[in-house]
């Protein structure tokens, strides 16, 4: 099956990425490469999720949605806090490596969303992985301005504004996936 396929594809991009932003991240102080860096632990269990109700019922696939809804809306929260934290700390995230590390993450994030770019209209499911991916690739583009605007100004604000818009992303997401889902639970009940 070729979304299985696609699956395993960006499981191992996005479970490579984690580690790799991660660790720029916090060598960085940047809130919002390690934004993005849970943003790909979040999608590598999303996609594992995924993975695993294939074939599975409608009930079992919108479940899963719900759950991946779920923890798209806790990354947003999540976000939200640690750029709080930061303004409060007052932490200079360091230019050179968002940008690098933003640029190497927006091209595996653009191609985990070619690779599903033909499920996008799918159940929720297939819809949540799509907009994974999507929303990667613009907060990686993000990020990027946010390297040019740390390193123009000398400023974490632009850090941290990236960081608000990718935590708005996800909340947006989440709601949307968790309103397709619910209705296909709906739908399912009788049927099941």
């Amino acid at each position: 099956m070729r979304f299985r396929r696609a699956l395993w594809a960006v499981l191992f991009i996005n479970a490579s990425m984690f580690v790799v932003e991660l660790s720029a991240g916090l060598a960085a102080s940047s809130v919002s490469l390690q934004a993005d860096a849970l943003d790909f632990l979040g999608d590598s269990a999303n996609y594992m999720l995924s993975l695993m109700v294939l074939g599975l019922s409608m009930r079992w696939r919108s479940g899963a949605a719900m759950v991946k809804g779920l923890t798209m809306g806790l990354f947003g929260i999540w976000v939200v806090g640690s750029a709080a934290w930061s303004l409060y700390a007052g932490s200079m995230p360091g230019a050179f490596v968002m940008g690098s590390v933003g640029a190497l993450a927006l091209a595996a994030n653009l191609a985990s969303a070619l690779l599903l770019y033909a499920f996008r209209a799918g159940d929720s499911n297939m819809r949540s992985v799509w907009l994974c991916s999507r929303n990667d690739a613009i907060g990686n583009m993000a990020v990027m301005l946010a390297a040019g605007g740390v390193f123009a100004t000398g400023s974490a604000w632009p850090d941290l504004l990236v960081a608000s818009v990718l935590a708005s992303l996800a909340l947006s997401a989440s709601a949307l996936v968790l309103r397709q889902a619910a209705g296909e639970l709906r739908a399912a009940a009788p049927a099941e």
